[in-house]
């Protein structure tokens, strides 16, 4: 099939400063969320742009930054932004930090569903907050939304914020509307501000779409701040660009100043350039690699089910990332994820990392050329007779 750029091209990252690929030789790292395609070329070319200028003095944000998010959130996700609900800011994680920093207390609890990105916790508890856990459903293959147990974490006076992941990482899982507009509804019963993390929306299985928390509902919309950025859908993490939305005009003065305060809301000499690029040029690529990626995790689920006894690949519509059941292996996450590595150099996330519920999982990065994500399967195959 032609996707229309070159995602089956092997590009070598070993030393390039690669946090995924700083591994050993012979390793093959499919962990960290970080694709081995190269940027869309309109990105290249407005850095080069960038470059070929050779002064990067401060930097200031032009109209033209808002601009491509308005204009890119309305034509692919039917959301109204305005400019001066959004700022910018340096990165999802810096933003999530700030946002907890200023939105709760020393010793409250800040609610999120596990299995979950791990960086929430790391947010939270290096904070002085407490994580309050409360686990999805996971039944038949599918995952969802646990409302009692989620009523009751939120329900108690010492949760002030939750913390959301739409859509959701690791297990992939596109919210709907009801969902998000109930989450909504029991937040606001309890006096609960949400930080929907938002930076995964635009990698979902063609022909699917993401609900914008904001846009559930009135009520999500007025009691929540929403992340959202270019880097994970366009492979640009490393020039930290993000923006946060609030609609709210008192939460948004609060999150401004929380993030002038945590020195997070300049950018680098390419951040706007490179986003303002992504948003109004990226589309027909990030389309292109879309259709591959999700062909991608088609082969690994069929992989899995023809090939690999004991592990199950849990069938999701959003994200580059494959969320694998080996509860079957009778293993625990961290000692398989260790095994694994260990026998064949494959370097995937243990599932614990995620939450307790993530235990007797495993992570994989889907997001890279055929032939390595078919050595990848190899490998793991491999190990799996090996154990």
């Amino acid at each position: 099939m032609d996707y229309g750029y070159e995602f089956d091209r092997v590009i070598d990252r070993r030393n390039t400063g690669s946090l995924k690929w700083d591994v050993k030789d012979g390793e093959l790292p499919m962990w960290v969320a970080d694709m081995d395609f190269q940027a869309a070329p309109c990105i290249r070319e407005a850095i080069s742009k960038r470059l070929s200028h050779g002064i990067f003095g401060y930097s200031i944000i032009p109209d033209g930054w808002a601009g491509s998010y308005i204009n890119w959130w309305k034509t692919r996700h039917g959301a109204e932004f305005s400019p001066e609900e959004l700022i910018f800011c340096t990165g999802v994680v810096p933003a999530i930090s700030s946002c907890v920093r200023k939105l709760s207390s020393p010793a409250e609890k800040v609610v999120i569903q596990t299995p979950v990105y791990n960086i929430f916790f790391n947010s939270i508890l290096n904070n002085g907050r407490f994580v309050s856990e409360s686990p999805l459903r996971y039944e038949n293959g599918e995952y969802g939304v646990d409302f009692s147990d989620l009523e009751k974490k939120l329900s108690d006076p010492q949760a002030s914020l939750m913390i959301l992941c739409n859509p959701h990482n690791p297990v992939g899982k596109i919210w709907d509307k009801k969902t998000l507009s109930t989450i909504g509804e029991l937040c606001y019963k309890y006096g609960v501000t949400v930080i929907s993390d938002e930076i995964h929306c635009d990698i979902t299985k063609p022909g699917t779409e993401y609900v914008p928390f904001a846009s559930a509902s009135k009520i999500c919309d007025r009691i929540s701040v929403t992340l959202i950025a270019p880097t994970k859908c366009f492979n640009i993490a490393g020039l930290q660009t993000s923006a946060v939305r609030v609609s709210d005009p008192v939460l948004r003065h609060k999150i401004r100043r929380a993030l002038n305060t945590d020195e997070v809301a300049e950018p680098n000499a390419f951040a706007i350039d490179a986003a303002i690029a992504a948003f109004n040029g990226g589309g027909e690529w990030l389309d292109g690699m879309r259709k591959y990626v999700f062909e991608n995790k088609k082969i690994i689920e069929e992989y899995a089910d023809s090939d690999i006894p004991g592990i199950k690949a849990v069938r999701s519509e959003a994200t580059y990332l494959s969320w694998l059941d080996c509860r079957a292996l009778g293993m625990g996450s961290e000692e398989l994820a260790g095994k694994i590595r260990e026998k064949t150099g494959l370097y995937i996330t243990a599932g614990n990392e995620y939450g307790s519920s993530g235990e007797g999982f495993l992570r994989m990065n889907a997001a890279c050329p055929r032939s390595v994500l078919y050595d990848g399967l190899e490998r793991l195959k491999r190990a799996v007779e090996m154990i």
